[in-house]
């Protein structure tokens, strides 16, 4: 035992010597290259001098690294992470600068650009020759993926190392069809031999659609998947009357107070709530160990549970810290070039791209994704039994170039390469995965309701409750033709009742938009307002919001009926009947009824839900945001994501069932975590087991 401890400290020296040695010789080199960087004094040294000054600044430069850059990562927790790529390199630099200062009378200098680029090209190297020297040997190799991935082996090990753990991998709004078609291109290689391995095992992965409720979005799919109840979301955002605030599903205190709601209503923790990691997502699912979870920056601030705890436990490796900053400036000059290109090429539907988008994309496909993949690899490097963690790159690019784009099909790639990696990981860990790839929703492509007719879906309930609306608008065809229905509607009961008309002032309407979902709510009346209440207050703004030929449908409540939805031409259809007559409903295909009456019994569902236009020939809808790939509403691909799962998992719904809904999702991966031993939640009721 003692001989194999000895082998094993002297070939971890030798790893060490070898990358000092590379080090040395690579500042060598950069010294002969860059023009203000030299390792010599004014007056001449001998080769010898050069040499033993590389040494020590190449040593003093992997101390400093090793043992400051994690003090200074702790500092970083409390900068913008949109910042957090360009303050690397200069922290980097500044490091190098210092271990310039302890070689032999200070003999090497550099001008501090020049610093930011040795120290990056000494870190990626030093990085890039640990690993080719790990990968001879398994132990070194595990014990690298635990250093990159910032962690470390639970002592106790995991409870049951012989049973499977579970990895629930989102790829953030890939749509069904989306996915099957990267496979196809080749874009996802991984994937594609999950799902038919070709070498004459058959395919390890199943591949089933679900679909989502009306609101299709991250906010209400995710809460209903890792806590089992999405109960009273009806949008990404919308307005509470009780409270008087705006809800929006990815702001800190909204996320908080959504899953205190869905623990409650579920009556249990949630899907990780045992031996459980939170990877990236709006809400923890219960999980103890989280990193970038939105809904705890506002509670417990521990060092251990902090949101940004998963940035230090990344970036504490400079080689990390390096290379994700690299990648993080190429992807913003990548996402530059490519808007300027589609601007150059006047491509349609096109929406801005400028300001500070290119690092917003950068951090989602770059620094969100380096992050959140340690993160995972670490937790299955420490056998944990159950992770989810979301992966929100593809759906942050799609939004601004187009589901089907080639800058969405590039993210695409690239996810499917974390997947390697992950899988590779996999290979290492103390116990056997099972890994789980869904998405939460798709996109649908279209573009913007305001390119297409001018304005905005406030614009034109402002122009239906006769309110002032901006000159631009005004002078569009619909803005005109909803002031004439307005003055029209005004002028019928006045002059027929021969009343005098006393104008009462009122708050305006709150108009919010989630995708091609428009809510339209009342704040000076408290209760959900009725049709024939808006129809008395507002005479022309229900059928000129249905007339409308880029809306689709509206659903309000109805003294008569409880609930109808509006359409064209005087279209009026009680809830109860659209399965007997789906009217405007029909092209948004089957379910859309019963995600309508869903969403209906909502306490805070809007006075007025709008669902945008949708052509079925084509699945275009029309945003009410600036998207040309959107999610949030009815219609087209967003309502189809998928559930990609392992063969030795039972099937998620007999064959030719469908599975509708985020919350039976949930009940699906609750039960293939019992199939593996893994953690409990409270035993599902018998109408959950039956289904």
């Amino acid at each position: 035992m003692r001989g194999v401890r000895w082998r094993r400290v002297a070939s971890q020296v030798g790893r060490s010597v070898a990358v000092w040695a590379v080090s040395t010789l690579t500042m060598l080199v950069l010294a002969g290259i860059l023009p203000d960087f030299r390792l010599r004094s004014e007056s001449g040294d001998s080769a010898t001098d050069i040499a033993v000054t590389a040494a020590v600044g190449a040593g003093a430069f992997g101390l400093l690294s090793a043992l400051v850059w994690p003090l200074l990562v702790r500092l970083l927790l409390l900068v913008p992470a949109l910042v957090l790529g360009l303050l690397v390199f200069f922290l980097n630099g500044a490091l190098f600068l210092l271990a310039l200062r302890l070689t032999p009378a200070e003999q090497g200098t550099a001008a501090p650009q020049t610093a930011v680029v040795v120290a990056a090209v000494m870190s990626a190297v030093a990085s890039a020759t640990g690993g080719a020297l790990a990968v001879r040997d398994d132990d070194a190799y595990r014990r690298r993926l635990y250093r990159l991935s910032g962690r470390r082996r639970r002592r106790s090990g995991p409870p049951g190392p012989a049973s499977p753990g579970t990895l629930f991998l989102q790829l953030d709004g890939v749509g069904h069809d989306v996915l099957l078609d990267a496979v196809e291109r080749g874009l996802m290689p991984t994937v594609a031999r999950w799902l038919d391995d070709g070498d004459g095992t058959g395919p390890t992965h199943r591949l089933t659609p679900w679909r989502t409720d009306w609101s299709s979005q991250t906010g209400a799919s995710q809460l209903g998947i890792l806590h089992g109840s999405n109960h009273d979301v009806p949008a990404f955002r919308w307005y509470e009357k009780d409270t008087r605030e705006v809800v929006v599903c990815n702001r800190p205190t909204s996320a908080a107070e959504l899953q205190r709601r869905a623990v409650g209503f579920a009556g249990h923790g949630g899907l990780l709530t045992v031996d459980g990691a939170s990877r990236g997502n709006l809400f923890s699912g219960g999980a103890d160990e989280q990193a970038l979870v939105l809904s705890i920056t506002t509670r417990r601030r521990g060092p251990e549970n902090r949101s940004r705890s998963g940035y230090f436990a990344y970036f504490s490796d400079p080689a990390n810290a390096v290379r994700t900053a690299l990648s993080f400036v190429a992807e913003a000059g990548r996402e530059i070039a490519q808007s300027t290109r589609a601007r150059m090429r006047k491509q349609r539907p096109r929406v801005s791209r400028a300001g500070l988008y290119p690092f917003i994309r950068a951090f989602a496909t770059v620094i969100e994704r380096d992050v959140v993949v340690a993160a995972v690899m670490g937790d299955m490097l420490t056998g944990r039994t159950a992770i989810y963690a979301d992966l929100v790159a593809y759906d942050e690019v799609a939004h601004h170039s187009g589901p089907a784009s080639g800058d969405a099909r590039k993210v695409l790639a690239r996810l499917d390469r974390s997947l390697a990696l992950i899988e590779n990981v996999a290979e290492h860990a103390p116990r056997p995965y099972r890994i789980v790839v869904l998405s939460d929703h798709g996109q649908s492509p279209g573009e913007t309701f305001r390119s297409r007719y001018g304005l905005t879906l406030g614009d034109l309930v402002r122009a239906g409750c006769g309110l002032h609306v901006p000159r631009r608008a005004e002078r569009t065809r619909s803005g005109a033709e909803a002031r004439a229905a307005v003055r029209a509607a005004l002028r019928r009961p006045v002059e027929e009742a021969g009343e005098q008309h006393h104008p009462v002032r009122r708050e305006e309407p709150i108009v919010l938009a989630s995708g091609n979902l428009g809510l339209v709510s009342f704040p000076d009346v408290p209760h959900r307002m009725s049709k024939e209440e808006i129809d008395a207050r507002h005479p022309a703004l229900l059928a000129t919001l249905a007339n409308h030929p880029g809306v689709g449908f509206l659903l309000v409540r109805s003294e008569e009926h409880g609930g109808v939805v509006l359409g064209a031409y005087g279209a009026q259809i009680p809830l109860a009947d659209l399965d007997d007559e789906p009217g405007p409903l029909a092209p948004f295909g089957p379910g859309a009824a019963d995600a309508v009456r869903r969403t209906h019994s909502f306490p805070h569902t809007a006075d007025i839900m709008v669902n945008s236009f949708h052509d079925p020939s084509d699945g275009e809808v029309l945003a009410f945001e600036e998207q040309i790939g959107s999610h949030g509403g009815l219609g087209g691909a967003q309502g189809r994501p998928f559930l990609l799962s392992p063969l030795d998992l039972s099937a998620p719904v007999p064959d030719g069932a469908e599975l509708v809904g985020a919350e039976r999702v949930h009940r699906v991966l609750r039960r293939w975590l019992r199939e593996s031993d893994g953690p409990q939640v409270p035993l599902e009721t018998s109408e959950e087991r039956a289904a």
